[in-house]
């Protein structure tokens, strides 16, 4: 019942009494991206849901505009600690998850959970996709997660997506409650930010083979 009802009841409510502080850090927050080199406040991605489908996720962009495709071995996001990629405001907004904050509108949309794998590329069709990715895939991608929340940056893609998949088969409310608070923790205490493994540039031609 609270995989396939109440869970989604408390993502509206959530989302909902979190609007405020969103639009507020939304508002405190674009004109000093602006400002940085003139580039846009968002950084619109095309992300994998539920079942396959894809939707646009939204967060504040850290990044300077037309920044290389730098992905670890894995095919994973490269996020390491002096990515030259990043701005000097998107390195705050990273350090502290501000710039994830936009999507709350997402879950009020329904397009992602408060909690749940974190949302992945969809270069690679639904269909070619293993047991364990097609599984993470039953539950909404979510805001935090459990790997987000004790890992964050420090294990390789293939074991998110198992830790992940462990996940959509075992939600409960206590599970998201210690999801949730061990997410603030590792914000707080700036644990297991960033990757240590050199990263290799993506050239276009190429990025439809990883991220998935």
């Amino acid at each position: 019942m609270y995989k396939h009802f109440f869970k989604r009841v408390i993502d509206i409510v959530c989302s909902l009494i979190a609007l405020p502080f969103v639009l507020l850090v939304i508002a405190v927050c674009a004109p000093l991206i602006w400002f940085t080199d003139k580039g846009p406040i968002f950084y619109n991605a095309t992300r994998r849901g539920r079942d396959g489908k894809t939707f646009t996720m939204y967060k504040l962009r850290s990044m300077s505009v037309n920044a290389p495709d730098l992905r670890n071995a894995d095919g994973s996001t490269y996020t390491g600690k002096n990515d030259p990629r990043v701005t000097k405001i998107g390195k705050i907004l990273r350090k502290t998850s501000l710039d994830e904050f936009p999507q709350f509108l997402n879950v009020l949309k329904g397009d992602m959970s408060l909690i749940g794998p974190r949302p992945t590329l969809a270069t690679v069709p639904y269909e070619e996709l293993d047991d364990i990715r097609k599984k993470r895939l039953t539950v909404r991608p979510g805001v935090t997660g459990y790997t987000q929340a004790y890992y964050r940056n420090s294990i390789s893609q293939d074991e998110k997506f198992a830790y992940d998949a462990e996940y959509a088969e075992t939600v409960t409310f206590w599970l998201d409650i210690k999801i949730l608070f061990m997410t603030v923790y590792s914000v707080i205490a700036c644990k297991n930010i960033n990757a240590t493994e050199q990263p290799v540039t993506v050239p276009a031609a190429e990025e439809a083979k990883v991220g998935e």
